[in-house]
């Protein structure tokens, strides 16, 4: 865990000198996103459980890294050198020493990520064969948040490439049911890995990893910035939104 530290340190310390220098802290998504691949590969080499666990466990992840970096890269890159209105926020909060402030923040994405994963360290440690019945279900649960998250990523994109009206509030497909539906199943991910953690030793503490993302999507950099954003934004007609529909956990809107 201590190596898997450093090579979040490096990544992340790269990413905000390279940030300050093109002047968009944007970047940080994306490097937030394709961090876990390579912990994750590390845990796998030098875990010392069951083979079989340790590759499976080293391509789920990192399948699913490579897929939501790729989209935040794709995201970042079309509207650079714009900054990420979220950041901005940020900026202008910090305007005292924004490089300073934001190397800070940057370390805490590092912090977050090591923490989100201990599950897999833990299950990388896992001797006992075959697989855990947990195991069989928290995969279930991977499965079903990849691609749930994967389809609200692609019908937000779809909708921002194709709406006319600036303002316009994406209403289709898992958006019609939840006003964060990527975030939704960004924190089911989690609570899969917890299973698949659940049988191994000291398992029970992988439960640190879904608790701290659900605390940052409730109450830190997820719903709350971007829901008031979308307010100042959109103004009434988000409101309205808000009152119909669920916030986070998907489910039919209010008439």
């Amino acid at each position: 865990m201590l190596i898997a530290a450093l090579i979040l340190l490096m990544l992340f310390v790269l990413t905000w000198a390279l940030s300050v220098k093109l002047n968009n802290y944007s970047f940080v998504d994306v490097t937030w996103a394709l961090a876990f691949a390579p912990v994750a590969a590390w845990y796998a080499v030098s875990g010392e459980g069951w083979m079989p666990r340790r590759a499976a466990i080293a391509v789920l992840v990192g399948a699913w890294s490579l897929r939501l970096g790729i989209h935040l890269w794709r995201r970042v890159a079309s509207h650079h050198p714009k900054e990420d209105v979220r950041y901005a926020v940020l900026r202008e909060k910090w305007k005292a020493n924004p490089p300073k402030a934001f190397f800070w923040f940057f370390l805490a994405q590092a912090v977050l990520v090591w923490l989100l994963m201990l599950p897999v360290h833990l299950i990388c440690q896992q001797a006992m064969e075959p697989f855990h019945i947990l195991e069989y279900v928290g995969l279930g649960i991977w499965f079903v948040a990849l691609i749930g998250e994967g389809i609200s990523d692609a019908q937000l994109a779809h909708f921002k490439r194709t709406q006319t009206d600036s303002k316009g509030i994406c209403e289709v497909g898992l958006w019609h049911y939840s006003r964060h539906p990527n975030y939704f199943f960004q924190s089911l991910l989690w609570w899969g890995l917890f299973l698949m953690a659940l049988p191994a030793a000291w398992g029970w503490t992988a439960i640190v990893a879904p608790l701290a993302m659900l605390h940052f999507l409730l109450n830190v950099t997820g719903i709350p910035l971007t829901e008031k954003l979308s307010v100042e934004k959109r103004g009434d007609a988000y409101r309205d939104y808000q009152r119909r529909t669920s916030a986070f956990v998907p489910w039919f809107p209010k008439k």
